[in-house]
Protein backbone atom coordinates (compact mmCIF):
# COMPACT_ATOMS: atom_id res chain seq x y z
CA UNK A 1 0.00 0.00 0.00
CA UNK A 2 1.13 3.52 -0.98
CA UNK A 3 1.83 5.58 2.18
CA UNK A 4 0.28 8.98 1.34
CA UNK A 5 2.07 12.25 2.90
CA UNK A 6 0.39 15.81 3.06
CA UNK A 7 3.40 18.62 4.20
CA UNK A 8 1.03 21.19 3.27
CA UNK A 9 3.18 24.51 1.56
CA UNK A 10 6.63 23.61 1.26
CA UNK A 11 9.87 24.99 -0.14
CA UNK A 12 10.36 23.37 -3.92
CA UNK A 13 14.33 22.88 -3.37
CA UNK A 14 14.13 21.23 -0.04
CA UNK A 15 11.41 18.98 -1.85
CA UNK A 16 13.68 18.61 -4.02
CA UNK A 17 16.28 17.18 -1.93
CA UNK A 18 14.31 15.04 0.25
CA UNK A 19 12.28 13.21 -2.61
CA UNK A 20 16.45 12.42 -4.13
CA UNK A 21 17.18 11.40 -0.56
CA UNK A 22 14.21 9.06 -0.14
CA UNK A 23 14.84 7.62 -3.91
CA UNK A 24 18.27 6.66 -3.33
CA UNK A 25 17.95 5.38 -0.03
CA UNK A 26 15.10 3.32 -0.58
CA UNK A 27 15.52 -1.16 -0.91
CA UNK A 28 13.70 -2.92 -2.35
CA UNK A 29 11.58 -3.47 1.19
CA UNK A 30 10.77 0.20 1.34
CA UNK A 31 6.56 1.02 0.95
CA UNK A 32 6.26 3.49 -1.94
CA UNK A 33 5.04 7.25 -1.14
CA UNK A 34 2.62 10.18 -2.73
CA UNK A 35 3.13 13.34 -1.39
CA UNK A 36 0.40 15.45 -2.14
CA UNK A 37 1.67 19.38 -1.56
CA UNK A 38 1.56 22.82 -2.95
CA UNK A 39 4.83 25.19 -3.13
CA UNK A 40 4.80 28.77 -3.29
CA UNK A 41 5.80 30.60 -6.55
CA UNK A 42 8.27 28.75 -8.78
CA UNK A 43 9.45 27.90 -12.08
CA UNK A 44 11.19 24.78 -12.66
CA UNK A 45 13.38 23.68 -15.81
CA UNK A 46 13.52 20.66 -16.77
CA UNK A 47 15.78 18.25 -18.71
CA UNK A 48 14.58 19.38 -22.31
CA UNK A 49 14.09 23.41 -21.35
CA UNK A 50 15.38 25.82 -23.21
CA UNK A 51 15.81 28.72 -21.86
CA UNK A 52 14.27 30.63 -24.60
CA UNK A 53 10.40 29.48 -22.82
CA UNK A 54 11.66 31.61 -19.92
CA UNK A 55 10.15 34.95 -20.97
CA UNK A 56 9.95 36.92 -18.20
CA UNK A 57 10.40 35.33 -14.66
CA UNK A 58 10.56 38.56 -13.20
CA UNK A 59 11.55 37.74 -9.40
CA UNK A 60 9.70 34.24 -9.70
CA UNK A 61 12.92 31.68 -8.35
CA UNK A 62 13.89 29.95 -10.71
CA UNK A 63 15.36 26.11 -10.61
CA UNK A 64 17.03 23.68 -13.02
CA UNK A 65 15.50 20.33 -12.00
CA UNK A 66 16.41 16.45 -13.18
CA UNK A 67 12.67 15.88 -14.27
CA UNK A 68 11.68 15.26 -18.16
CA UNK A 69 9.91 17.84 -19.38
CA UNK A 70 10.31 21.55 -20.36
CA UNK A 71 9.32 24.80 -17.99
CA UNK A 72 6.55 24.75 -15.58
CA UNK A 73 5.47 27.01 -13.22
CA UNK A 74 4.50 25.91 -9.71
CA UNK A 75 2.17 28.21 -6.96
CA UNK A 76 -0.11 28.37 -3.78
CA UNK A 77 -3.25 26.37 -5.33
CA UNK A 78 -1.77 23.89 -7.20
CA UNK A 79 -2.15 20.57 -5.60
CA UNK A 80 1.11 18.73 -6.18
CA UNK A 81 1.10 15.07 -6.30
CA UNK A 82 5.16 13.38 -6.56
CA UNK A 83 4.87 9.77 -7.03
CA UNK A 84 7.62 7.39 -5.29
CA UNK A 85 7.69 4.53 -6.26
CA UNK A 86 9.77 1.10 -7.23
CA UNK A 87 8.15 1.23 -11.21
CA UNK A 88 9.45 -2.77 -11.12
CA UNK A 89 7.79 -4.07 -7.84
CA UNK A 90 4.47 -2.08 -9.32
CA UNK A 91 4.33 -3.62 -12.58
CA UNK A 92 5.22 -0.20 -14.38
CA UNK A 93 7.56 1.40 -16.90
CA UNK A 94 8.09 5.39 -17.40
CA UNK A 95 5.25 5.19 -19.98
CA UNK A 96 2.51 3.19 -18.20
CA UNK A 97 3.36 5.48 -15.10
CA UNK A 98 2.78 8.59 -17.42
CA UNK A 99 -0.77 7.34 -19.10
CA UNK A 100 -1.73 6.44 -14.95
CA UNK A 101 -1.30 9.42 -13.85
CA UNK A 102 -3.05 11.38 -16.78
CA UNK A 103 -5.90 8.52 -16.46
CA UNK A 104 -5.78 9.38 -12.80
CA UNK A 105 -6.64 13.00 -13.07
CA UNK A 106 -8.93 12.14 -15.96
CA UNK A 107 -11.39 10.14 -13.75
CA UNK A 108 -10.60 12.36 -10.56
CA UNK A 109 -11.96 15.61 -12.76
CA UNK A 110 -15.10 13.61 -14.26
CA UNK A 111 -16.19 12.86 -10.76
CA UNK A 112 -16.44 16.70 -10.83
CA UNK A 113 -18.83 16.91 -14.21
CA UNK A 114 -15.38 18.11 -16.10
CA UNK A 115 -14.40 16.17 -19.38
CA UNK A 116 -10.69 15.86 -19.88
CA UNK A 117 -8.23 14.04 -22.14
CA UNK A 118 -4.46 13.27 -22.78
CA UNK A 119 -2.46 13.84 -25.81
CA UNK A 120 0.31 11.43 -26.51
CA UNK A 121 2.55 13.87 -28.34
CA UNK A 122 2.29 16.30 -25.44
CA UNK A 123 1.78 14.40 -21.62
CA UNK A 124 -0.63 15.92 -19.01
CA UNK A 125 -3.81 16.70 -18.91
CA UNK A 126 -6.49 18.92 -21.57
CA UNK A 127 -9.24 20.19 -21.43
CA UNK A 128 -10.06 21.19 -24.92
CA UNK A 129 -6.99 22.81 -25.74
CA UNK A 130 -6.39 24.30 -22.30
CA UNK A 131 -3.73 22.60 -20.51
CA UNK A 132 -4.87 21.73 -16.70
CA UNK A 133 -2.52 19.60 -15.49
CA UNK A 134 0.99 18.97 -16.36
CA UNK A 135 3.45 15.71 -15.70
CA UNK A 136 7.34 15.48 -15.52
CA UNK A 137 8.46 12.32 -14.00
CA UNK A 138 12.83 11.15 -13.35
CA UNK A 139 13.56 7.54 -13.02
CA UNK A 140 16.52 6.06 -11.24
CA UNK A 141 17.51 3.02 -9.98
CA UNK A 142 14.32 1.66 -11.26
CA UNK A 143 12.10 4.42 -8.82
CA UNK A 144 10.15 7.18 -10.13
CA UNK A 145 10.07 10.74 -8.40
CA UNK A 146 8.65 14.00 -9.35
CA UNK A 147 4.64 13.67 -10.39
CA UNK A 148 2.31 15.79 -12.10
CA UNK A 149 0.56 19.22 -10.86
CA UNK A 150 -2.92 19.82 -11.44
CA UNK A 151 -4.44 23.39 -11.25
CA UNK A 152 -6.88 23.73 -8.52
CA UNK A 153 -7.43 27.56 -7.80
CA UNK A 154 -4.70 29.54 -8.57
CA UNK A 155 -3.26 32.81 -9.85
CA UNK A 156 -2.51 31.74 -13.67
CA UNK A 157 -0.63 34.70 -14.45
CA UNK A 158 2.28 33.22 -14.34
CA UNK A 159 2.48 31.18 -16.99
CA UNK A 160 2.02 33.71 -19.36
CA UNK A 161 5.54 34.40 -18.62
CA UNK A 162 6.42 31.18 -19.75
CA UNK A 163 6.30 29.05 -22.75
CA UNK A 164 4.53 26.24 -20.87
CA UNK A 165 6.53 22.54 -21.68
CA UNK A 166 7.78 24.27 -24.29
CA UNK A 167 4.34 25.52 -26.19
CA UNK A 168 4.44 29.23 -27.00
CA UNK A 169 0.76 30.66 -26.32
CA UNK A 170 -0.37 27.38 -24.55
CA UNK A 171 -3.79 28.00 -22.78
CA UNK A 172 -3.75 26.92 -19.04
CA UNK A 173 -6.92 26.60 -16.91
CA UNK A 174 -7.94 25.33 -13.25
CA UNK A 175 -10.32 23.28 -11.94
CA UNK A 176 -12.09 26.77 -10.42
CA UNK A 177 -12.45 27.82 -14.19
CA UNK A 178 -14.54 24.47 -15.13
CA UNK A 179 -16.82 24.85 -12.00
CA UNK A 180 -14.70 22.87 -10.10
CA UNK A 181 -14.00 22.33 -6.50
CA UNK A 182 -11.18 24.94 -5.17
CA UNK A 183 -10.56 22.79 -2.18
CA UNK A 184 -7.14 21.76 -2.49
CA UNK A 185 -7.85 18.93 0.24
CA UNK A 186 -10.72 17.58 -1.10
CA UNK A 187 -8.87 17.63 -4.29
CA UNK A 188 -6.14 15.74 -2.93
CA UNK A 189 -8.08 13.47 -0.81
CA UNK A 190 -9.53 12.76 -4.56
CA UNK A 191 -6.90 11.92 -6.38
CA UNK A 192 -5.30 10.47 -3.94
CA UNK A 193 -7.35 7.49 -4.04
CA UNK A 194 -7.15 7.17 -7.38
CA UNK A 195 -3.31 7.31 -7.55
CA UNK A 196 -3.15 4.73 -4.13
CA UNK A 197 -4.71 2.55 -6.97
CA UNK A 198 -0.74 2.78 -8.60
CA UNK A 199 0.62 -0.07 -6.50
CA UNK A 200 -2.11 -2.48 -5.52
Amino acid sequence: MIQIRKPGLVDYTATLAAMKEFTDCRSADTPDELWLLEHAPVFTLGLAAKRSDLLAPGKIPVVQVDRGGQVTYHGPGQLVAYTLIDLKRAGLNARSLVSALENAVINTVAEYGIKAHSLRKAPGVYVGTAKLASIGLRIRRGCSYHGLALNVDLDLTPFTRINPCGFAGMQMTQLTSLGGPGDLDQVADDLGNRLQQLCN
